[in-house]
């Protein structure tokens, strides 16, 4: 039983290698930061996920609970997420010019995606354009 454990540590261990290893070279090689965002936020947290999952059974093979990895992964899977929100939304509001493809905005808040008219300020002179309706 015991080597079984091993072995599956192993595999953690080499499966989360390999996820960082892929996570870091998209994020040298691929061309923009929305394409480079992509790669550190899913395969690089699943590296570290699972390098984190394969301590935490090794110290439960071990007849020891760790909350240190489970604590970790948690503040991992919950900032990953949110820190590569904020650095796509800098980056609509630093290149204005690449969102003229994107869909109509869904909400009458409109603070959930990228609005000109509010960026140039209030006193622009440009006319309110109505919310866009939901989508059903």
């Amino acid at each position: 039983m015991e080597m079984l454990g091993e072995l599956v540590v192993s595999l953690l261990i080499v499966a989360g290698g390999g996820f960082t290893l892929v996570g870091s070279i998209g994020l040298v090689k691929l061309p923009d930061l929305v394409t480079r965002l992509h790669a550190p936020t899913k395969a690089t947290t699943a590296g570290v996920g699972g390098v984190l999952l394969a301590s935490m059974l090794y110290a439960l093979l071990r007849g020891e609970l760790s909350a240190h990895e489970l604590l970790i992964t948690l503040f991992l899977f919950l900032t990953a997420p949110v820190t590569a929100h904020f650095l796509a939304k800098a980056y609509l509001h630093r290149h204005a010019d690449r969102v003229q493809g994107l869909p109509p905005v869904c909400s009458e808040h409109r603070w959930t995606a990228f609005d000109e008219a509010a960026a140039e300020g209030p006193d622009s002179s440009r006319e309110e354009t109505p919310p866009a309706s939901p989508r059903v």
